[in-house]
């Protein structure tokens, strides 16, 4: 019988194999939903035992950095971000599909991709940088009103958007604190 292992944090859930949704034979199928699955789970960081939404949430940092090293204007930003969030959906959609659950902790692409909207108005720096990790990984974990309610949006937007609101809120506590410490 053809099937995948469903990595969830979950830890009754973490060797369970499920055969729904199992790619139809080929290689091809089978070349791309471990694509997908590298992707969505930032190479594997989402099957980390210990909070694996804040240990993917690294890659976060790193595609801020070479966006920012890369020296792209504003547009060149919104330009990635909009690549990255618009591609996201399918991805943690395809994801969530193969690997069974609705939102699953694993699927770590919604966090790195809520980096380039923290630090969208707040250049990243040794300050900067730990404050708007800290202040995303906050508002992600608590996800206070109105964050919550975005996670009911369907299919892959569900699994993206209350991350992309949490990100918009820690990128606006991150400017406000880096006025208040400049002024």
């Amino acid at each position: 019988m053809d099937g995948h292992l469903n990595h969830d944090r979950n830890p009754s859930d973490r060797l369970a194999v499920t055969t729904h949704n199992t790619p139809p034979s080929g290689s091809l199928s089978k070349l791309t939903n471990g694509i997908v699955l590298i992707l969505a789970t930032g190479a594997g960081c989402g099957y980390s035992p210990w909070a694996p939404g804040t240990v993917g949430s690294l890659w976060g940092l790193a595609l801020v950095w070479g966006l920012q090293t890369a020296g792209l204007g504003a547009t060149g930003w919104a330009g990635v971000t909009l690549l990255v969030v618009v591609g996201g959906v399918p991805l943690c959609a395809k994801a969530a599909d193969l690997i069974g659950r609705k939102d699953p902790s694993s699927v770590v692409w919604d966090e790195i991709a809520a980096f380039p909207v923290v630090f969208a108005l707040t250049p990243i720096d040794e300050i900067t940088g730990p404050l708007g990790f800290l202040l995303f990984r906050l508002f992600d974990i608590a996800k206070p009103w109105p964050i919550r309610r975005f996670e009911r949006l369907p299919g892959g937007w569900g699994i993206m958007a209350d991350d992309l609101v949490a990100g918009l809120f820690a990128g606006a506590g991150l400017w406000l604190a880096m006025r208040l410490v400049l002024t």
